[in-house]
């Protein structure tokens, strides 16, 4: 797939005598989003934290955009955006601020990202919430905020580790909805998830991994028939 976006070959990732990641291999291209979708200690985490250069692997590489990992993160980094399981929004800022001084760890002016911030917003459902602070905020808002956040560099690619955990299902709704706007306007998408339902409304392809290995890979229906319906 020689026009892939993100290409991971062959990670492996062990703490002490424990294979945390074995082999895992994956490719994604533009406008794909690619679904991960395994039990807790599976190795979904893990495999994240390797495409971000958060974690070394003890083998393999991580190529994005024909750039290596760890060694060009900062260049790939500018080019990703990302929302992590944990919330990591600053309870001292309101939801513009944390727009506005995200954006600044990538370099860009003030001025920029002011004019980013309503769009962001606004995308996210939280004009009305321009000034309140995270902590007033409903836990499917927080998650609106953390991905509007993600998008403020404008990225190509993002990586988003189980973003709807923990939300109601009117909360998953409308997060689903964001996502697949991004996929119509050709951000490409790296989602780990619990949930096949979510897998089937979003991923055109799903990898199922479990303790650390690919086990399965497909399109999620053809999965969903091989595998869970009798």
């Amino acid at each position: 797939m020689s026009e892939s976006i993100l290409s991971v070959q062959h990670l492996v990732k062990r703490y002490g005598h424990a294979t945390v990641v074995n082999d895992m291999s994956f490719e994604i291209a533009p406008g794909e989003c690619l679904g991960v979708i395994g039990p807790n200690g599976a190795g979904k985490t893990t495999t994240i934290r390797m495409c971000l250069g958060l974690t070394v692997p003890d083998q393999g590489t991580v190529t994005a955009f024909g750039l290596q990992m760890p060694r060009d993160a900062l260049a790939i980094k500018t080019q990703l955006g990302v929302v992590s399981q944990m919330d990591t929004l600053d309870p001292d800022f309101s939801c513009s601020e944390n727009l506005l001084v995200y954006g600044r760890y990538f370099g860009m002016k003030d001025a920029q990202i002011r004019e980013r911030i309503p769009a962001l917003l606004e995308f996210a459902s939280l004009t009305a919430k321009a000034n309140a602070k995270p902590g007033e905020l409903s836990g499917g808002m927080k998650r609106r905020l953390s991905l509007a956040r993600a998008l403020v560099n404008n990225p190509r690619l993002l990586l988003l580790d189980e973003p709807t955990t923990g939300l109601d299902p009117q909360a998953r709704h409308l997060m689903w909805e964001r996502l697949q706007l991004l996929l119509t306007e050709g951000k490409s998408i790296l989602l780990t998830t619990h949930f096949m339902d979510e897998a089937e409304r979003l991923c055109s392809r799903l990898l199922v991994v479990d303790h650390g290995k690919k086990i399965a890979e497909g399109a999620p229906r053809d999965l969903i028939a091989k595998y869970l319906e009798p």
